[in-house]
């Protein structure tokens, strides 16, 4: 979505050349592929953890973080893979959407004309509050130290559902055929 929203606002006359269904399904495989191979070795590492005591996880899922809590290994090494993993996935992936919104409101800055202003960041507010919803919950639920850590439902209960229940909520906000049918009904009472 921040790749379709820097090409739309800051090369709106290239978009259809750049934004080809081609470079939306390498974006979608890139995508579903590092999906895949990120969980790996954590799986092969939680694999090989040993439970001496409760076999109860006090969490709505199977959670990485759930399961060292109940462990009796040790869990060095896969507290040192999730900080990795958090700096090279969610950070990396954070910072293109970061820096692609940067260049986005330096390009809308420079438009004109108000209308074209507020037309340029109603196109991006619906997706950056998603971003921001997602990656506020997720930053806050994994990237801290594990002494300090605290199976903290609500944060991931707020990436996990909440953000997908958002989405269409927050992408409906903006179509202007349903702020039509939403003024019609208001008229109508």
């Amino acid at each position: 979505m921040a790749c379709d929203r820097y090409v739309a606002i800051c090369n709106p006359l290239r978009y259809t050349s750049v934004m080809s269904s081609c470079l939306c399904i390498r974006l979608a495989l890139v995508t579903w592929v590092v999906s895949f191979l990120v969980p790996i070795p954590h799986t092969v590492l939680l694999s090989q953890l040993s439970f001496c005591e409760s076999h109860t996880i006090n969490h709505y899922f199977c959670d990485v973080t759930a399961l060292m809590k109940i462990s009796c290994s040790g869990t060095s090494t896969i507290e040192i893979l999730n900080y990795v993993m958090a700096a090279i996935v969610a950070l990396m992936s954070f910072n293109v959407i970061i820096i692609s919104y940067i260049n986005i409101i330096s390009s809308i800055l420079k438009i004109k004309s108000k209308g074209g202003r507020h037309k340029a960041f109603s196109t991006c507010l619906s997706h950056l509050t998603v971003v921001v919803l997602f990656y506020g919950s997720l930053f806050s639920t994994y990237v801290r130290p594990t002494a300090a850590y605290s199976v903290n439902k609500i944060s991931s209960l707020s990436y996990i559902a909440v953000t997908p229940l958002c989405n269409p909520i927050i992408y409906t906000l903006k179509n202007t055929e349903f702020k039509n049918a939403l003024m019609k009904s208001k008229i109508r009472r």
